[in-house]
């Protein structure tokens, strides 16, 4: 565990996506920086996001599983709602982590295989910030929304066309709203990670760990912590001038020229 400074003492967190390896690296961080409570979400992981919970107790921050379908968006706007009740009204953190990310040529790819993705990685973040913003203007005290991107919203690669698609338009949103709830005390931002590690991914693709290894000045695949702590970063008050930025989170493969 990284030095803890108490970061986010005090914040309410939502973490969208809480079940799988990089949600569960930020709802984590959230937790160990101090704050009160973290609402993890999961759309069908329900083991898995109670095992990301307990662990958030652990750290001492109270925690609650809450499910939905982020394809439906009265079901992003009613988690939203479950969400600031829990917290009694004071949301001041919202992570649109939620997402989907497969694989598809795109000579034969289909509307609805289009849709299905766009509807998940975006038609979500733009519910779930639209009814969070309204929860943290009532309140009056502002907050923080951070979608979590990709770094192939700027580099796409071969068979995601609807992915990289999605999330260089996620970009774009954060942008927009960082414009317009600015005046209300509203900070979004998004992370753009790159290759992050999980369990049997190197057996599952060793071609490509080997060349992303060699690829990364850092030497090495990012971790889920390494999200959470941009995360932390961007929620905490040392951000508190930073919003519509797009902090990339990659080992610095990014830097590597071109050509």
């Amino acid at each position: 565990m990284p030095p803890v400074s108490r970061l986010l003492e005090g914040r309410f967190a939502l973490v969208t996506g809480a079940s799988g390896g990089i949600g569960r690296g930020i709802a984590l961080r959230f937790a160990e920086e101090g704050a009160a409570g973290v609402a993890v979400h999961c759309r069908t992981g329900t083991e898995a996001v109670g095992e990301v919970a307990a662990r958030v107790r652990e750290s001492g921050a109270r925690a609650v599983v809450l499910q939905a379908d982020l394809t439906d968006e009265d079901a992003c706007r009613g988690l939203v709602r479950e969400a600031a009740e829990w917290a009694g009204g004071r949301l001041t953190a919202l992570v649109n982590n939620a997402g989907v990310q497969p694989t598809q040529p795109l000579p034969g790819m289909t509307a609805v295989d289009w849709r299905t993705v766009v509807d998940t990685n975006l038609t979500s973040v733009f519910a779930c910030t639209q009814a969070a913003a309204e929860v943290m203007r009532e309140h009056g005290a502002g907050g923080t929304v951070t979608h979590i991107a990709s770094i192939e919203a700027s580099a796409p690669a071969a068979l995601h066309a609807h992915y990289s698609a999605s999330k260089a338009a996620v970009v774009m949103h954060a942008r927009s709203a960082a414009l317009e709830y600015g005046p209300y005390g509203i900070r979004v931002n998004t992370v753009s990670p790159g290759l992050i590690d999980r369990e049997g991914l190197a057996e599952a693709w060793p071609d490509g760990v080997r060349r992303w290894r060699e690829a990364a000045p850092t030497g090495r695949l990012g971790r889920p912590e390494d999200v959470g702590d941009a995360c932390v970063f961007l929620a905490s008050r040392l951000a508190s001038w930073i919003t519509g930025h797009d902090l990339v989170v990659d080992g610095g493969v990014m830097a590597r020229p071109t050509w």
